[in-house]
């Protein structure tokens, strides 16, 4: 056991990886500023390797590198040597694409298991739209807008990124299927809701962030510390 806090953790809405996400450099600097780790799980059906040089771009302009862990399937989660270089890693970022798949993909794997316990050992994680949505749990289902469950990363909380693509009434349906106690935390892309290692969030990057706590309104301290 350690007594050391979790890292910083970045909720993203979506659009990572480009114009407007100067939070990056500030994740990179808190990681210790050199490799990033990134898993494009949820882009398995969409051009994986895309997603990881879109990455490799970005990070080289703030002073970082990238490394690309190709764990796309569920056997490559449960692979010793992928889990390893997650547990060793000091940033991984998940990139976006379904959420669905992505679950199923990590769901009590060992590279799930090795990022629980590289985030809870100071790593710094970050997790873009799909991946955002199923680090919480409950997770919003995309097929509907009800809810399903999520890894878990973070408890009783459900995360719905690109705010601003959301029908009013699937976001009102969403907000009043909520169970209580669960804070549903909205989030624009471009833009991250960060819970530092002592547990404070703050939002940053060029959108904004809401809270929905029992079908009200909430601030950020609503959200687990």
């Amino acid at each position: 056991m350690t007594d050391h806090h979790p890292g910083p953790l970045a909720l993203v809405g979506g659009k990572e990886w480009g114009e407007g996400c100067t939070f990056d450099a500030d994740l990179l600097a808190a990681s210790g500023g050199g490799e990033v780790l990134v898993l494009p799980t949820a882009a398995a059906y969409e051009h994986p390797q895309r997603a990881v040089e879109r990455a490799t771009t970005w990070f080289e302009s703030l002073g970082g590198a990238v490394r690309g862990l190709m764990v796309l399937s569920r056997a490559d989660a449960e692979d010793e040597a992928n889990a390893r270089l997650v547990r060793q890693a000091r940033f991984v970022y998940l990139g976006s694409g379904s959420p669905l798949h992505l679950r199923s993909v990590l769901k009590q794997s060992a590279v799930f298991q090795a990022l629980q316990e590289a985030w809870r050992d100071g790593a710094t994680v970050a997790a873009s739209s799909a991946a955002a949505m199923v680090l919480g749990d409950p997770m919003v289902d995309p097929r509907g807008g009800a809810f399903t469950l999520g890894l878990g990363l973070i408890e009783q909380v459900a995360i719905l990124p690109h705010a601003a693509t959301w029908s009013h009434e699937r976001l009102r349906r969403t907000i009043s299927l909520a169970d209580e106690g669960v804070a549903l935390l909205i989030i624009d892309e471009r833009t991250a809701v960060v819970r530092a290692p002592e547990g404070s969030w703050s939002v940053v990057g060029v959108g904004s962030a809401e809270v929905h706590l029992n079908g009200h309104l909430a601030g950020l301290e609503a959200l687990p510390h």
